[in-house]
């Protein structure tokens, strides 16, 4: 971290999976102000403990409690001697007298803190040194899932009451959560946010269970065969497959933190492209860091990857929300993506009331756009309907699109599957088409394009590409702000639109070009055209929008190669609309003149 000068002490650190503490306890002399969660109670006491310990002295208390509890022969038959050790059951998580030992510790803890002998603080670090002391004697295997059929020697030794390991220094503002990430993040003021997420399906409310009733002392309802506490509360969905790629850009786009930092290893189920490329969607670039740095490998049942285990260290200046770019998951012709820095420059400061994306196409402009209504059209009904699936539940999107590839063995250029699936889909009678199984065709589809025929047949041969992870990334992106907008989906001619505008609207129109068709509106696949009719109809569509006080946005070429479109270039000056030059890359056509029309 030092080579990004963030080690000030004025920063806030958030250490948002902060498990057993080790990160947050060698920072806390570096950081004034650090913040800590977990949705395991246990793990953000433990990591709270040892942010408190060199500070509690027991003053009120008077005495040394590690001193009087280690000497005292308490013994209490209580919740864990009854439920977690021979002398209540058939499980051997503890000896009959360790048990009995640690209801009488976790008793005269409360006590104290309910006759105020103790502060908050030293509360929390005591039970904090409970949970030390119950995993020094435990026999289980390491975590609490389940415990060993025989005695293992150190669970047979008497329970010794002692101290955490913890750092030097002392805390000084701590700030603690006990909530799942993902809805609180957007909450939590920070200037540092550190991930450090779980990455296998292991659930660690499961592994845990006893410590987390040890801390709650809420004597829950337990499982026959482990004696386990309902674990489905705290279940992880960041322990799931593309579950955890939601959570993790929905995290990364909503914190306030100008620093983001994130663990993670080559076992777990984000790929380190897709870290990387949603990380560069909302950080600045260049700042943009990975660390490698190798281990020897853990194995088990669920955690199966690469033979060589590495663990990643990521890093990321975020940029400004303003200055964010979505993109659509959809390869659409004459896409505005890179001129969205630009439209949004020259859009009107406040935010705008009703928006109206006149020829939606792959909405990469609308989602971009601030304001209180968003209006997607296009005159194609199943692009209309792709980007409107697309706002949909985005987990059971991505499981259905993943079934689909493996039901069919879709990958590049492989024409069997991708044929059979083609026919599927252009077999099922129109209204009942899912546009999930279209969009999974248009993933695996030459040049990822939207083609059909004259009977409205998807009918793009099979290409070379594939669901990589950088549309994955796009996807869950888009799909995320597709559905914090209001938007509403239209599939109409433009001119239909005419009731929905008023002084209040705002319309941006990127029709198709008279000069550059695309395989979406040359007229020859069963859709409507574009012709110099079609242009002289917006026209006098905008102009009426105007006359009604409504402000416009029409991107437009007005000359590419020899053809000059002398129409709209004489429809602007007569009417006083201002042109905008856009600089814009020559690509494939030479003399292109690419502007924005505006009439405010």
């Amino acid at each position: 971290m030092q080579e990004h000068n963030i080690l000030q002490r004025d920063l806030v650190f958030f250490d948002a999976f902060c498990g057993m503490g080790s990160v947050a306890d060698s920072l806390k002399s570096t950081y004034n102000h650090i913040v800590v969660n977990d949705s395991l109670k246990c793990a953000s006491f433990f990591t709270r403990g040892k942010l408190y310990s060199n500070g509690c002295t027991f003053r009120s208390l008077g005495f040394d409690p590690f001193m009087f509890l280690n000497e005292s022969t308490g013994c209490i038959h209580g919740f864990v001697y009854e439920n977690y050790s021979p002398g209540g059951s058939d499980r051997m998580y503890f000896s009959e007298e360790n048990a009995g030992r640690i209801d009488y510790f976790r008793m005269q803890i409360e006590q104290w803190k309910e006759q105020e002998q103790i502060t908050e603080e030293e509360y929390v670090y005591l039970l904090a040194c409970l949970l030390e002391s119950v995993s020094d004697v435990s026999n289980t295997a390491g975590v609490y899932g389940a415990f060993l059929k025989h005695w293992d020697h150190r669970a047979l030794k008497p329970v010794v009451f002692s101290k955490i390991d913890s750092g030097d220094g002392v805390a000084g503002v701590v700030e603690s959560f006990n909530n799942k990430i993902e809805d609180i993040i957007s909450n939590v003021e920070c200037d540092i946010l550190y991930l450090d997420p779980p990455y296998t399906q292991n659930q660690y409310g499961t592994q845990y269970h006893l410590l987390e009733t040890l801390i709650l002392n809420d004597n829950p309802p337990i499982s026959r065969v482990t004696g386990s506490r309902p674990t489905t509360p705290m279940r992880s969905n960041w322990s799931k497959m593309y579950q955890a790629h939601i959570l993790f850009e929905k995290v990364v786009a909503e914190t306030e933190a100008s620093h983001i930092i994130l663990s993670y290893n080559n076992d777990g189920f984000m790929s380190k492209d897709y870290i990387e490329k949603t990380l560069k969607r909302f950080g600045v670039e260049d700042t943009y860091s990975c660390t490698a740095i190798d281990y020897k490998k853990y194995n088990n049942t669920k955690c199966q990857g690469a033979d060589g285990h590495q663990e990643f260290l990521f890093y990321i200046q975020k940029r400004p929300t303003e200055e964010v770019i979505v993109e659509s998951p959809l390869n659409y012709t004459g896409s505005k993506t890179k001129m969205v820095p630009i439209i949004k420059q020259y859009l009107p400061q406040e935010r705008l009331a009703t928006f109206i994306d006149l020829f939606g196409g792959g909405f990469n402009v609308g989602i971009n756009i601030q304001a209180e209504r968003i209006i997607y059209n296009d005159i194609n009904p199943f692009v209309e309907g792709l980007i409107k699936s697309f706002s949909t539940d985005t987990y059971e999107y991505l499981l259905y699109v993943s079934r689909l590839i493996q039901k069919y063995e879709l990958t590049p250029n492989s024409r069997e599957g991708y044929i059979a699936l083609r026919n599927k889909y252009n077999s099922t009678p129109i209204p009942k088409r899912d546009p999930r199984m279209l969009y999974t065709l248009i993933l695996y589809g030459f040049q990822q394009q939207i083609r059909f025929n004259t009977d409205h047949g998807f009918n793009n041969p099979v290409g070379s590409r594939w669901f990589n992870e950088c549309l994955l990334s796009k996807f869950i992106t888009f799909a995320r702000c597709s559905k914090n907008k209001n938007v509403v989906y239209s599939n109409a001619s433009f001119e239909r639109l005419a009731d929905q505008i008023g002084r209040d609207s705002f319309i941006y129109a990127d029709p198709p070009y008279r000069s550059t068709l695309g395989v979406y509106n040359d007229g020859k696949r069963g859709f409507e055209g574009w012709t110099l009719e079609h242009e002289q109809r917006l026209c006098q569509f905008l102009d009426q929008a105007a006359q009604i006080g409504a402000r416009f946005m029409l991107s437009y070429v007005l000359q590419v190669e020899g053809f000059y479109n002398a129409d709209v270039a004489d429809w602007a000056e007569r009417n006083h609309y201002r042109v905008i030059d856009v600089a814009v890359p020559q690509g494939r056509y030479n003399n292109r003149r690419e502007v924005l029309i505006v009439n405010y």
